[in-house]
């Protein structure tokens, strides 16, 4: 089981980035998949979500919501995190996790594998 994160770079703010996540070894149809991030001296935070099972249900953390679009390809076994209008408090390391749920929740407790973290920088 792996999760190898990527996308992540310096960019200016208002611009956009795309995460992926590719899962090898298993598929990700049946898990509850989320993208979390934390910044130097802060918490980790959840900040989004889905169920692989109900696309329609999604979670985003107040301060993305609009700008952050999490998606998902079957084919690829691929979970994407697009962020765009990015901002200065963006910055972090983000990582995708995932976990067997019955709600797409940001808490991360509820997340039993980990990808390795990418970089987001955003300058202002």
């Amino acid at each position: 089981v792996q999760l190898q994160a990527s996308g992540g770079g310096l960019v200016q703010a208002g611009r956009s980035l795309r995460l992926s996540c590719k899962a090898s070894g298993f598929s990700l149809d049946f898990w509850t998949i989320g993208w979390f991030r934390q910044a130097p001296g802060k918490e980790r935070e959840g900040v989004s979500c889905m169920r692989s099972t109900t696309d329609s249900e999604r979670y985003y953390l107040a301060s993305v919501k609009g700008r952050f679009t999490i998606s998902r390809d079957r084919t690829k076994n691929t979970v994407y995190l697009q962020m765009n209008s990015l901002k200065p408090e963006d910055t972090a390391v983000y990582y995708c996790a995932v976990g067997r749920s019955s709600a797409a929740t940001p808490n991360a407790e509820r997340y039993r594998y980990w990808g390795q973290g990418t970089q987001v920088t955003v300058s202002s």
